[in-house]
């Protein structure tokens, strides 16, 4: 039996929507907040959209952080790290990563109990690199 856990969720495009409506939908655990890249422009008019993992967390009423970079040097990057702190005093055990987009510094790593899981979606390790989907074969 899965013993259900107290997690963030970190993630960007869609294929980490997906796994975030699972989680949100058919899993035990109980996704806390969410991290996700700032607001993105598209489209002709350059307007700003969230990423498809903000649209599923807003809909779901789950917090959603925009942060651009979790870098020591970045801006607000004292915040965040007391932001994450605080999840992991309040007993979120750790973060689902999927496609999150950012480099993740070893400090904001040894943060939550159980740590960063990747959950990544290609045939590791024979299609890694920074494009593993692209670079499959058909």
């Amino acid at each position: 039996m899965v013993q259900p856990m107290r997690i963030l969720f970190a993630g960007t495009p869609e294929p980490a929507a997906h796994v975030l409506r699972h989680l949100l939908g058919d899993s035990p655990h109980e996704v806390v907040a969410v991290l996700t890249r700032p607001d993105a422009r598209r489209g002709r008019g350059r307007s700003l959209h969230p990423s498809p993992v903000a649209e599923v967390a807003g809909a779901a009423g789950v917090p959603v952080h925009r942060w651009s970079s979790l870098k020591p040097g970045a801006p607000d990057a004292d915040r965040i790290r007391e932001i994450l702190r605080g999840y992991a005093d309040t007993g979120v055990d750790a973060v689902a990563v999927v496609a999150y987009g950012q480099i993740l510094p070893a400090d904001v790593l040894d943060i939550f109990r159980f740590g960063w899981i990747n959950l990544h979606f290609s045939l590791l390790p024979r299609w890694r690199g920074a494009a593993p989907v692209q670079a499959a074969p058909p």
